[in-house]
């Protein structure tokens, strides 16, 4: 691929579509995840097959993901951004449609591959203008999805709270996402390979440096998995909380991700990558503790806040050091991004299953003791961490994309 120049008003403009894109692709999630009591409730499933249908999601991600680059590399990274993301907004519509748990599985599984391949999309253009800019973006984009996702759960706590079909109100948001994603996506990178260059393959296995920096993100992706998708759940059904106060829950654990991403590059660049993500585990073991112990709806929807806080920066950074390890920063991104939605396969299985053989707190309790593995895996972090002459260092042109 050849280089060429973009003026730093280029650059900027392309970050903040991208940012927008991360923002509709939180909104979608938020959208849903309010909604999955009532859902649950229209397919007639348990907790465990409940479980069951939400791993489909993680696992149409892993399947898929590989063939975002492909896609990418055919049609090039503007055309091949937007198609993905339409598919991801209009997916939304399918869950709340289920009438029983094949169905169900089904419709999670084409959500989840839509949102893999989007999600790859997005991440890969952010990457790229994080690396024109020279500076550290990727926890403020990760932060545009959480206020996307706080956005869509709001949404959802207000149908939630007014007794609203889930099919109308995902309807709704279905067809008014997939307008501002397609707008957003008018002004990203347009990336292509020149004529010679080799589709990127269709599977490829983690490298070896990959593999510790992805369990930290392992660890992250499972929590937040965990509360995105069973924080509702927990209190209808352990604390016999209404629909609307459940919905709320999410909502709050949501603003303190959105909060603590946004803020997150800043704080990096003050405290570094190792202690951020060290405090952040202290940060969600507390927050864990409490969600296991506290009984009452305030107390747990604090630690549901706390756990949110502390996960928040994990795997911006996680994507960060995996740029900065071996020989083919590519495809360390690559294996940690296949590591962490691993974790999101496993997640909602193993907190439905071991729910199912005893209780949702003792699912937290899992929860918890992995947040705390945060605190002494956070030392694989150190090559994500800059320096600050790296954050300083700009420059008057931006050599621009590889086209």
């Amino acid at each position: 691929m050849s280089e060429v120049t973009y003026a730093p008003a280029e650059v900027r403009r392309a970050r903040y579509a991208v940012a927008a894109v991360f923002a509709v692709h939180g909104a979608v999630t938020g959208s849903f995840a309010t909604r999955v009591p009532w859902i649950q409730d229209h397919s007639s499933v348990s907790a465990g097959q409940l479980g069951f249908a939400l791993a489909f999601t993680a696992f149409g991600a892993s399947c898929s993901m590989p063939l975002a680059g492909r896609i990418s590399h055919t049609f090039g990274s503007r055309a091949a951004l937007r198609g993905l993301m339409a598919m991801w907004t209009l997916s939304l519509v399918l869950p709340a449609l289920a009438p029983n748990l094949l169905t169900l599985c089904l419709a999670m599984f084409v959500y989840g591959a839509s949102a893999g391949m989007a999600d790859v999309a997005m991440n890969a253009l952010g990457v790229e203008v994080e690396r024109l800019l020279d500076k550290s973006i990727m926890s403020g984009l990760h932060g545009m999805w959480s206020a996307g996702a706080l956005i869509g759960s709001a949404g959802g706590t207000l149908a939630a709270h007014l007794g609203a079909d889930a099919r109308v109100h995902h309807a709704l948001a279905a067809a008014v996402l997939t307008v501002l994603g397609l707008v957003a996506c008018r002004w990203v990178f347009d990336l292509r390979p020149t004529e010679d260059e080799e589709p990127p393959p269709r599977f490829a296995l983690p490298p070896r440096s990959a593999l510790l920096i992805g369990a930290v993100g392992f660890c992250a992706v499972f929590a937040e998995g965990a509360a995105l998708d069973w924080s509702a759940v927990y209190l209808r059904d352990q604390l016999a909380s209404s629909a609307a106060v459940a919905a709320a829950c999410t909502t709050g654990f949501m603003l303190t991700m959105a909060v603590a991403r946004i803020a997150g590059d800043a704080v990096v660049n003050r405290f570094g990558a190792v202690r951020t993500v060290r405090a952040g585990g202290v940060l969600a073991t507390l927050g864990g503790l409490l969600i296991v112990f506290g009984g009452h709806p305030a107390v747990v929807t604090g630690g549901f806040g706390l756990m949110g806080l502390g996960i928040a920066v994990v795997v911006p950074l996680c994507f960060a050091a995996a740029g900065r390890s071996g020989p083919n920063p590519s495809q360390a991104i690559a294996g940690v991004a296949t590591i962490t939605y691993t974790s999101g396969l496993i997640a909602p299985s193993l907190i439905g299953g071991v729910a199912q053989l005893s209780s949702l707190v003792v699912s937290f309790g899992v929860v918890t003791v992995l947040a705390f593995a945060l605190v002494g895996f956070a030392g694989v972090l150190r090559g994500g961490e800059r320096t600050p002459a790296q954050s300083a260092a700009r420059s008057e042109t931006v050599p621009g994309p590889r086209s």
